[in-house]
């Protein structure tokens, strides 16, 4: 009796705990997805009638002009074009050469891996600072140049550590195998190593690919000169600083209010985070179950 008991208690607890469970999952989605519903609807919805207030989830008056209005700026096509291409190259580069890295030093037989470990981890917690990073550029002959987003950002530390426990996690004797077989490192390493560390490559991936997308404080910092680097999101900021200046004025806003083509900074930013979130929105779905696996067995091996 008493075992049954327990057992009913144990069941009943079960339950209690998936019920809670599923109302903090809910509750988190919600307030996950909120945001993004509301800048949705804010960018979709006329800026004369946002005003008023209480858009939530869902546009009151359906309209374009937003978009309309940010895609008019002449040199949006080209910057999202930049971004792309830097988002596409630095990741790539990036995740190989981080692999490469992390491959260097999760190998035993590397007498200097504990030395290398930490001096790159000790970059982690230390640098430079801005002044020092701008003059290194400088003197590196990058500035006003393309490759200024890829090269000072080729090997992410941490990004590091995730490849090279997953690394260490793999069958030392897969290695030992090709070795005998006459492989090399590089032939190992691009053959054999990469292939089976794919869910941590694409997580490395996406963090990689987002921070690409959205920088554009590098672009400020070294190509603000030259229209022809200039990214998205440095465009965006643009779009968004002049959209305060011209609404910041009472006249302005007033003929602006009178009317139907009007956009306030509200609308202007919703519509930028649209544009400049969705690109990175699509993706992730193609990497979700790699991320997740990689970001697991990665963190429990490390």
């Amino acid at each position: 009796m008493a075992r049954a008991n327990t057992f009913r208690t144990s069941s009943l607890g079960d339950k209690i705990f998936d019920v809670c469970n599923v109302i903090f999952m809910i509750l988190l989605v919600c307030v996950t997805l909120y945001p993004f519903l509301n800048m949705f609807a804010l960018s979709f919805n006329d800026a004369n009638d946002t005003i008023r207030g209480d858009i939530y989830i869902w546009p009151r008056e359906w309209t374009l002009r937003n978009f309309e209005y940010v895609f008019s700026e002449s040199n949006i096509f080209h910057a999202t074009f930049i971004s792309a291409a830097r988002t596409i190259i630095g990741t790539a580069v990036s995740v190989f050469c981080t692999a490469m890295l992390a491959y260097t030093i999760s190998r035993p037989e590397y007498a200097l891996k504990k030395f290398v470990s930490i001096t790159f981890i000790f970059t982690m917690y230390f640098s430079g600072g801005l002044i020092p990073n701008y003059l290194l550029i400088k003197e590196l002959g990058m500035l006003n140049s393309f490759w200024v987003y890829i090269i000072p950002g080729i090997i992410g530390v941490f990004n590091m550590i995730v490849i090279r426990s997953f690394i260490e996690g793999l069958p030392e004797g897969i290695m030992e195998s090709a070795k005998m077989d006459g492989a090399g490192d590089f032939v190992t390493f691009t053959r054999i190593v990469l292939p089976l560390t794919v869910p941590a490559l694409a997580t490395v991936s996406l963090f990689v690919a987002v921070f690409q997308w959205n920088s554009w404080f590098d672009v400020f910092l070294y190509n603000s000169s030259r229209q022809n680097l200039s990214t998205l999101q440095y465009e965006l900021m643009k779009v968004l600083s002049t959209s305060n200046t011209t609404t910041s004025s009472a006249d302005a806003f007033a003929d602006a209010q009178s009317s139907a083509q009007m956009v306030t900074p509200t609308s202007v930013r919703a519509t930028m985070t649209i544009v400049a979130s969705v690109p990175i929105i699509m993706v992730y779905p193609f990497l979700q179950k790699y991320f997740v696996k990689g970001m697991v067995v990665g963190g429990v091996k490390g």
